[in-house]
């Protein structure tokens, strides 16, 4: 009879410690409604204890142009509002790049599909993406081509509303 014991701390205790934590996607796409969708997928994430993926919605690449690179002008462009939120949320974060299809082929929700593609292919299983977003990928399309696949979960970030400019005091 064999009486000992594996070692116990080179085995997780936890179960969460057993699996890679999946990132949370946050669809920007250059909207006013991105700090809304950075704010919803950074409480998303770090509930989670995940990193967080940031997916820049670039328009349609010219006709024999490479896509942009996740570090490029344009997409760092995209991802400006997002970042003075995550450096005061010290979440780990990493980028990627989504083009809209360049015309409208393969049916009703093929934009939708394409960006799940994108997150799925980069391990996401939780998408943050705005109620009011681009056209084909708003988080109500989105949820209709998750629900036709499967996955990964959607959530819906409420857009932000919009507050009149303040009127300027006259002065005394």
């Amino acid at each position: 009879m064999n009486s000992t014991r594996p070692n116990s701390s080179s085995t997780p205790t936890t179960p969460s410690a057993t699996r890679r934590r999946s990132p949370v996607a946050a669809v920007l796409a250059d909207r006013l409604d991105d700090t809304a969708v950075v704010d919803a997928a950074v409480r998303l994430a770090a509930a989670r204890g995940a990193p967080l993926l940031l997916i820049a919605v670039m328009p349609p690449p010219p006709p024999r142009a490479g896509s942009a690179r996740p570090d490029s002008m344009a997409v760092r462009a995209v991802l400006g509002r997002a970042m003075p939120r995550l450096a005061r949320a010290g979440i780990e974060y990493r980028t990627a790049v989504h083009h809209r299809p360049a015309v409208r082929e393969g049916g009703r929700l093929h934009a939708a599909k394409a960006l799940l593609d994108t997150a799925v292919l980069h391990g996401c299983s939780l998408l943050v993406v705005s109620h009011s977003g681009p056209a084909d990928l708003d988080a109500g399309k989105v949820m209709e081509a998750a629900a036709l696949r499967c996955g990964p979960f959607v959530h819906a970030a409420s857009p932000v509303p919009w507050v009149p400019p303040a009127v300027p005091c006259p002065g005394r």
